[in-house]
């Protein structure tokens, strides 16, 4: 453990993500060839336990195979084959009915971008002469998912480029392995209210109103029945983290933890921390810089609330998903 520095969490569990076989390196692509997609395989793979599933190989097709594309038929949009026009949309849609049982255990899902089967944005589709009419199809096992598991987080591969992206969605995965862990288990109302106040910035930094929503929920843990409570706070909790932060918003969580913080600093060590906020609100640095200091001097001060506010450690370290000065 390094000096002066809150000890990582110990009892966070290790997330489970589904995801496109191809993007962990299966040959399962229809020409037979992989989509390996080295954050997932270098980086992320360390801290997660995968459910890798390629829709069209499931359904029989093999590889390599006639490729196919989404076709407007009537006022749907349909996935059939460039070969023979066979429709495949059932048959790849099924897919994820099967593997709902262990997807309700999953955190998260990484799609194949630009798949007819598992696109999640902005796919081509094509009328019955072949002209585009449309430019926002979803894959049909994508759509499906997404209908079975609205709170699920969801990405595609190819937006994972995008720092900011891959960050917020990393943090909805490990926020989301530890709710799913405390309701599979005996939990307590004090259990919730826990949970609740390790989640506190987090929650805020995402979205205020979503704060205060679930605080009203857990106020009245003890008041109905368990059930009710969990699906309620779920859906606030996984509501509230699906929306997008900003940079403002987290220089105002920075500012809560500062206030909290403030009273045991002297005045070199309270103006490089509010400088630090503010070089990042300015974006003249990282997220990662004040949210460093934070600990550190949290640490240094033996601040137990450190150790457990999940939004100054909300995945491992060595993902360094908060290091980029433009997120």
């Amino acid at each position: 453990m390094k000096p002066n520095t809150p000890p990582e969490r110990t009892t966070d569990p290790r997330p489970v993500v589904g995801v496109s076989s191809c993007l962990l390196g299966a040959p399962v692509r229809h020409n037979g060839g992989h989509s390996r997609h080295r954050f997932l395989t270098d980086e992320l793979d360390r801290f997660v336990d995968w459910h890798p599933v390629c829709p069209e190989a499931e359904i029989g097709l093999g590889t390599p195979r006639p490729t196919l594309r989404l076709r407007r038929r009537g006022d749907q949009d349909r996935v059939v084959s460039n070969a023979d026009g066979a429709d495949r949309t059932d048959d790849l849609a099924a897919i994820a009915d099967q593997h709902l049982g262990k997807l309700r255990e999953a955190d998260g899902y990484v799609l194949k971008n630009k798949s007819p089967s598992c696109g999640l944005f902005a796919l081509p589709v094509a009328g019955e002469e072949g002209q585009r009419v449309s430019g926002s199809g979803r894959g049909a096992f994508a759509d499906r998912l997404t209908r079975l598991l609205p709170s699920l987080p969801v990405e595609e591969q190819g937006r994972l480029t995008d720092a900011s992206l891959r960050e917020w969605f990393v943090e909805r995965v490990f926020a989301h392995a530890r709710l799913r862990t405390l309701f599979a288990g005996g939990w307590r109302p004090k259990d919730l209210v826990d949970f609740h106040s390790r989640h506190k910035l987090q929650l805020m930094a995402h979205s205020p109103e979503g704060y205060r929503e679930t605080g009203r929920l857990v106020a009245r843990a003890g008041e109905r029945p368990k059930q009710q409570t969990e699906e309620a706070y779920t859906a606030a909790f996984h509501r509230a983290l699906a929306v997008r932060t900003t940079r403002g918003k987290h220089a105002n969580a920075l500012q809560h933890a500062f206030g909290m913080l403030s009273p045991l600093l002297d005045d070199a060590r309270r103006h490089d921390l509010l400088a630090s906020i503010e070089d990042y609100r300015q974006e003249r640095a990282p997220l990662s810089l004040p949210t460093a200091l934070l600990r550190h001097h949290c640490g240094s001060e033996e601040v137990p609330w450190a150790r457990d506010q999940t939004y100054l450690r909300p995945y491992p370290d060595d993902l360094r998903l908060r290091h980029a000065v433009a997120v």
